[in-house]
């Protein structure tokens, strides 16, 4: 299908919901929508068609798998989305803007923009969130957060098809909660940090 078979908000929802999901779990959102467009369970904008390929299938889906596990170790998480500060941002602008493709290179540019905002958002809270939660010595809240993240990737991409405008409205509370979650989350980190530096200057003091 091509960009003419879609209205614009649905379009807008699509690579809204591309870029977020590419700054939680990128590998999901690729492999995802590629099998739905592969399957006809739901049409794909003509730029996007690539994700249906059978080799970026097995590659998707391998990285999900490996995603899936890395995600819910303690500190493995964290190194996993360190590594993918520098692959999530620009991919989930590179969805978006696939949205539109060259059809209408100027809506692309802005759903890019779009797109990477929403991933650099998504991917900072979760980071800061994972963080904090390896603080704690139990892994059940790495576990939960994680599942949590495999729920909701599926869960956006599918109203954001199915129901873009309540899609938007969703999407609007979490940034929201994502911003405010970010702001607490640094402060606690910061402060922890300080915290440590403070505790290993003192040990060092005292060995000298």
């Amino acid at each position: 299908m091509t960009v003419q078979d879609f209205d614009t908000t649905q379009l807008f929802a699509l690579a809204a919901a591309l870029g977020w999901a590419s700054g939680v779990r990128l590998y999901a959102a690729v492999f995802l929508t590629g099998l739905a467009g592969y399957l006809g369970w739901v049409p794909l904008p003509a730029g996007l068609h690539v994700l249906q390929q059978p080799a970026l299938l097995y590659v998707s889906g391998g990285l999900l798998a490996v995603e899936f596990v890395a995600d819910k170790v303690p500190w493995v998480d964290s190194l996993w989305d360190s590594v993918h500060t520098f692959i999530r941002i620009p991919a989930g602008a590179a969805l978006a803007y696939s949205v539109f493709g060259a059809d209408q290179a100027s809506w692309g540019v802005m759903a890019a923009l779009l797109g990477g905002t929403l991933a650099a958002t998504a991917h900072t809270a979760k980071t800061t969130t994972r963080a904090a939660a390896n603080t704690s010595p139990e892994p059940f809240s790495n576990i939960a957060l994680s599942l949590a993240g495999d729920a909701a990737v599926p869960g956006m991409l599918w109203l954001a098809h199915e129901y873009p405008v309540p899609f938007f409205i969703v999407l609007a509370i979490v940034i929201v909660i994502s911003v405010v979650v970010i702001a607490v989350l640094f402060r606690f980190l910061r402060g922890l940090l300080r915290r440590l530096r403070g505790h290993f200057s003192n040990h060092a003091l005292r060995e000298a």
